[in-house]
């Protein structure tokens, strides 16, 4: 796997200093601006699922249009498979674990009903800043912990820690979403950017984030554990 990451690790050099999204790249999300989620679009959830894309901007889509981010891919690639959802974008440029868990209840009590399921990706600027795995672990934990409470389902897609972090912190981050995943009973994708970080023509120009053909790449792999989830969640 550290060959496969071998680029990202190049990557996380370029920008070990930024500490996620900077001031002047988090403008070219209007859902980073203000450091919280915009409110989103006054959507009905009437007959089909509620799918909520809660994480950083990797999910928000940082550099591309709206209609190409994640959550509008998933959205559509879940229509071609004869599956109604509305996929909520609540991905934030720039959020670390703790932000994430800050504003996670004020995310899900502006949704029109309780979700059929929370997608989180949290975790690649905790690890861009070197905070400690332990508290990313704990604030992932509470995250999934509050999900639980609520009585929703969850998918986690995880993030795994480039090669120069060391294999002492590796080690530590990597164990997070397995162990999360086992213990809330959570499907998991082990790495968001498996298989796209490594093309270059499937990324922007900073390397650690997605292009439109890059974000569809992901789309085809992640889908098909979107929809067993919801199937398997289904009420």
């Amino acid at each position: 796997m550290s060959n496969r990451l071998a680029p990202y690790a190049g990557a996380l050099l370029l920008l070990q200093g930024l500490g996620g999204c900077s001031p002047d790249a988090a403008q070219q999300n209007t859902a980073a601006t203000q450091g919280t989620p915009s409110p989103a679009p006054a959507i009905p959830v009437v007959d089909g699922r509620l799918v909520v894309a809660f994480g950083d901007s990797l999910y928000a889509g940082y550099g591309v249009l709206p209609q190409q981010s994640f959550p509008a891919q998933l959205e559509r690639a879940l229509a071609d498979r004869g599956i109604a959802a509305t996929v909520r974008n609540a991905g934030v440029s720039g959020d670390t674990t703790a932000a994430g868990r800050h504003r996670l209840a004020f995310t899900l009590d502006g949704l029109p009903r309780t979700p059929d399921l929370v997608m989180v990706n949290l975790g690649g600027n905790d690890m861009l800043r070197g905070i400690d795995p332990a508290e990313t672990r704990a604030n992932l934990t509470a995250i999934c912990a509050e999900l639980q409470r609520r009585g929703i389902p969850i998918l986690l897609t995880g993030m795994i820690a480039a090669p120069n972090m060391g294999r002492t912190y590796a080690d530590a981050f990597n164990a997070i979403y397995r162990d999360l995943a086992k213990t809330y009973g959570a499907p998991l994708y082990p790495f968001f950017l498996d298989g796209v970080v490594t093309d270059p023509a499937l990324m922007l120009p900073d390397r650690i984030h997605p292009n439109p053909r890059g974000i569809d790449a992901i789309v085809a792999k992640v889908t098909p554990l979107v929809a067993t989830s919801l199937k398997r969640g289904r009420r």
